[in-house]
């Protein structure tokens, strides 16, 4: 492939671009179909949220909120009184305002609340909340001495999503600059630089379009695209890397363009071809979740993964041959010295130096150290994150914090949903109602408010749903516990006496702890496959039973320090100045599964094209200590460039408002980091440095014929062609 892409350069090329635009404008012309209500569900909070769903509750209209209190000391109820007035008479004239509500004290007499219905479509109603806004700073202009602010599910949503938006919008312009950055370092060239990212950009707008259509069989969510630039950026810019690189060196040997791009295709090519393949038998693994969002960012994942295999395979081989030497300018002059010194080598011998020396020891000092990392995970809890966890930077969420300390029963809710024949619609009500009534006085649950317990039924009268408060943060403890004692108690006391009623608890709090209970269940199933698969992957292609069990060993390793090294910065709270977050006591529900099966496909990167270069030695029979050492210093720069480029645009993530994202991007960048350091330059060399020539054993019935023998013992050694294997 290689060699004809490199023969028939602008056929190649031509062929690329084509498949790319005609993937990307297909995606666009079929749309993308969301994951529905149902597709969604996992555990009891699914089943109440897909029984909300079909009782239509969305169709109402968006409720705000106008939250008048007072700067300092206790509010003065008579200028209360007027500032609520002045709000509502100015809300009843604004647009996207359908009626304004009577003004409801607090309990306290703390604060008064003004409700207002909004018109249009509620799915739309941040987007059209500015009026509103305008309105309220208005009458805050009459009453300066108050403080008269919105406060509501549209208000919040709109300062959220302005919010995140710039810390994606800066992510994003951070990431593109940094990653050429390094890469312009890592060649000290120009064009060489591009050429990773142009195939990377070009594989994520492919694998975008694909994914679209792909989710006509398999529903899309809203993350899928983020994690296909993600993933795409990563695996594009290594694949291309390990290439340029190879190219490059058998250049530099001499070797003409075309020669050294088919080179560089048997050998990095196939070291590709072998990562990609443990990649995407990585990621589909998380298809064993059967939970619609894992499944959606298993299609992304798989296809960004399978569009950048190709193209290293055909467009990038197309474009080194096409460009020649021309890949190396323009020349930054002193970038470029650097980048083509041969200390790099001495510098990678003097590290490797107690790993080739002292194996044994070297081996068990870093295996302990990173156990000792990985230990915390034992102790790893699991939620949600809350209300009180998204950022307090604006003063919507500031507003919100108000609301709920003046009306305790506006935080954390727990919806207590029932199906019943529409006959029954009344005898649901008063249960529900006395179920109500039945909290008061019980710590774990917030007072009803006066206007009486918050029930809603649907039109056709067959779904109905309360709402009980609860006054605890939706990630304490105390919250979990309200739930199960709804329940396991206070929920089947109630309906028992109602024939064909079924119910079930949802809400924030509801979905964590069923999603955790999940995420634990499918945990070992999804590790299960991928271990075994790649371990079969592994082994077929290096021909060796020892190489695949210590690949999977070393990748588990990883994975563990990563764990631990995630539960010590974020569950506990030394690290909240450092990084600017406040610690939530538990990893993000979502995290471990799917950092799991990306750390162990992104790892698989490194693992193949190192083995394969010491592999590489071994057959032209390099004695296994000094293979060890040629291959991972002939592969460590590439490695470390990779890494370097890994790290540096997930430790971006971190820089974001989010919980979940920052966890994303410290989890992700802290395992690359170790894996391309400690595992490849510590546990591995001195790992195969102590095995020797058992780490290519195999049982007769794997063993290869002919040329393509495995590797045997140094004295017997092998004139074949480097990389054809």
């Amino acid at each position: 492939m290689a060699r004809w892409s490199a023969e028939h350069p602008w056929r190649a090329i031509a062929l690329w671009v084509a498949f790319v635009a005609v993937c990307f404008m297909a995606g666009n012309a079929a749309g993308t179909k969301e994951a529905t209500a149902e597709d969604s569900a996992i555990g009891e909070a699914g089943r109440a949220y897909v029984m909300i769903d079909r009782g239509k509750f969305n169709e109402a209209p968006a409720e705000d909120n106008v939250l008048i209190t007072a700067r300092s000391g206790a509010l003065d109820k008579a200028a209360a009184d007027a500032a609520a007035a002045d709000a509502a008479a100015a809300l009843r004239t604004t647009t996207g305002v359908s009626a304004v509500g009577e003004p409801i004290p607090a309990r306290d007499g703390s604060a008064l609340l003004v409700p207002i219905t909004m018109s249009g479509d509620p799915d739309t109603a941040s987007d059209r909340v500015e009026p509103l806004h305008t309105a309220v700073a208005s009458v805050q202009d009459k009453h300066p001495e108050l403080r008269v602010e919105s406060v509501g599910g549209p208000t919040i949503g709109k300062a959220l999503d302005d919010t995140l938006g710039k810390d994606f919008q800066r992510a994003e312009l951070l990431s593109l600059p940094v990653t050429l950055a390094i890469l312009i370092l890592v060649f000290g060239a120009l064009i060489a630089a591009g050429v990773p990212v142009l195939l990377a950009l070009m594989s994520v707008a492919a694998a975008m379009g694909l994914s679209t259509l792909a989710s006509h069989l398999i529903p899309s969510t809203d993350t899928t695209n983020s994690v296909i630039l993600l993933i795409g950026m990563a695996v594009g810019i290594d694949y291309s890397l390990f290439y340029v690189r190879r190219e490059r060196e058998e250049r530099a040997k001499g070797r003409g363009h075309v020669d050294a791009v088919e080179i560089a295709a048997e050998t990095s090519g196939h070291a590709v071809v072998v990562s990609g393949t443990a990649v995407i038998i990585a990621m589909a693994g998380l298809f064993l979740a059967r939970d619609a969002v894992f499944s959606s960012l298993a299609v992304g994942s798989i296809l960004v993964v399978a569009v950048a295999v190709i193209g290293s395979l055909t467009v990038l081989p197309a474009l080194l041959a096409k460009l020649g030497r021309w890949v190396d300018r323009p020349r930054v002059p002193f970038l470029w010295r650097l980048t083509n010194r041969s200390s790099e080598g001495r510098v990678w011998r003097r590290i490797l130096s107690p790993a080739l020396r002292w194996p044994a020891a070297t081996l068990l000092v870093s295996v302990l150290a990173l156990l000792a990392l990985a230990a915390p995970a034992l102790g790893m809890k699991l939620k949600f994150p809350g209300t009180e966890d998204l950022p307090r930077t604006t003063p919507a969420m500031q507003a919100y914090d108000r609301l709920t300390a003046a009306y305790p029963s506006n935080g954390t809710t727990h919806d207590v949903v029932v199906s019943a024949p529409a006959s029954a619609a009344a005898d649901v009500k008063a249960a529900l109602t006395r179920l109500s009534e039945s909290t008061q006085g019980n710590k774990l649950f917030a007072p009803i408010e006066e206007t009486g317990p918050d029930i809603k039924v649907s039109a056709d009268k067959t779904i109905t749903v309360l709402d009980v408060a609860t006054p605890y943060a939706s990630r304490s403890d105390e919250a979990a516990d309200s739930l199960h004692e709804l329940r396991e108690t206070l929920v089947p006391a109630a309906l028992s006496g109602i024939p064909g009623a079924t119910y079930a608890v949802g809400g924030g709090v509801a979905e964590s702890e069923d999603y955790a209970a999940h995420v634990w269940r499918t945990l070992p199933l999804v590790a299960g496959f991928v271990l075994v698969l790649t371990f079969l992957v592994m082994a077929w292609t290096f021909r060796s039973v020892v190489v695949a069990l210590t690949s999977i060993a070393l990748n588990l390793l990883s994975a563990g320090a990563a764990y631990g090294l995630l539960v010590l910065v974020f569950q506990g709270d030394w690290a909240e100045g450092l990084l600017g977050f406040t610690s939530m006591g538990a990893i993000v529900t979502w995290l471990p599964l799917f950092l799991f099966v990306v750390l162990f496909g992104l790892s698989m990167d490194y693992h193949v094209f190192v083995v394969s270069r010491i592999r590489e030695a071994v057959q032209r029979g390099v004695p296994t200590r000094e293979a060890v050492a040629e291959g991972i210093t002939g592969s460590a720069g590439t490695v470390s460039s990779a890494a370097i480029v890994m790290v540096a645009v997930f430790s971006i993530f971190a820089t974001l408002s989010t919980i979940d994202m920052k966890q994303l991007g410290i989890g992700l960048a802290a395992a690359i980091l170790l894996d391309a350091t400690i595992i490849r330059a510590v546990v591995l060399p001195s790992l195969m440095t102590l095995l020797g020539a058992k780490n290519w054993w195999a049982p007769r019935f794997m063993r290869p014929r002919g040329r393509h023998a495995a590797p045997v013992s140094p004295a017997a050694p092998t004139p074949e062609l480097v990389g054809r294997h």
